[in-house]
């Protein structure tokens, strides 16, 4: 089993079990596991971080009309067959990690239509691991009482990504 299968059971297990679930408990009941494009080791990345001189503070509207603050740390450039992609990378105003939200042209057909979520880790010396296999569903794509980052404009790429998890449900 490779380690994102294993990663995989694991988070099926924890949705299907756990009291923290994203789930609610009626959902937990009929809960099969969550639905994966293939794994693609063409979508794993180690890229530059091209950090902003200025990293300029912004508010991020969330699903349920609130906005959370976040910074605009940098971007990150890749390819995607054969097309050309850009995103922007934001940090925590209270944590060093990252976090990259988006919206692809998988959505809302095969992936949840409001986006999905990214965590890069970060490799230091400016460098970033991407790996678009690990892009997931934010709760609120299970049920509504959760309050989700939705992503902005400039994370709406044209390209398909064809990683990580599909949407959960129409």
């Amino acid at each position: 089993m490779s380690e994102l299968a294993n990663f995989r059971k694991h988070k099926d297990h924890f949705f299907k079990t756990d009291a923290q679930s994203p789930l609610t408990p009626e959902q937990q009941k009929t809960f099969r596991g969550l639905v994966y494009f293939p794994e693609n080791p063409a979508l794993r990345f180690e890229l530059p971080l091209e950090k902003y001189a200025q990293p300029e503070h912004i508010l991020m509207q969330t699903s349920t009309g609130a906005a959370q603050d976040y910074i605009r740390a940098g971007q990150i450039h890749f390819r995607v067959n054969g097309q050309d992609a850009t995103l922007q990378v934001y940090a925590s105003e209270h944590a060093n990690d990252y976090f990259i939200p988006f919206v692809d042209a998988t959505a809302p057909a095969e992936s949840y239509g409001a986006g999905r979520y990214l965590e890069p880790e970060d490799l230091g010396n400016g460098k970033l691991r991407v790996d678009l296999n690990l892009a997931y569903n934010p709760y609120c794509a299970y049920n509504e009482r959760w309050s989700c980052p939705i992503p902005p404009k400039e994370n709406r790429l044209s390209v398909r990504i064809e990683a990580g998890e599909k949407k959960f449900h129409d």
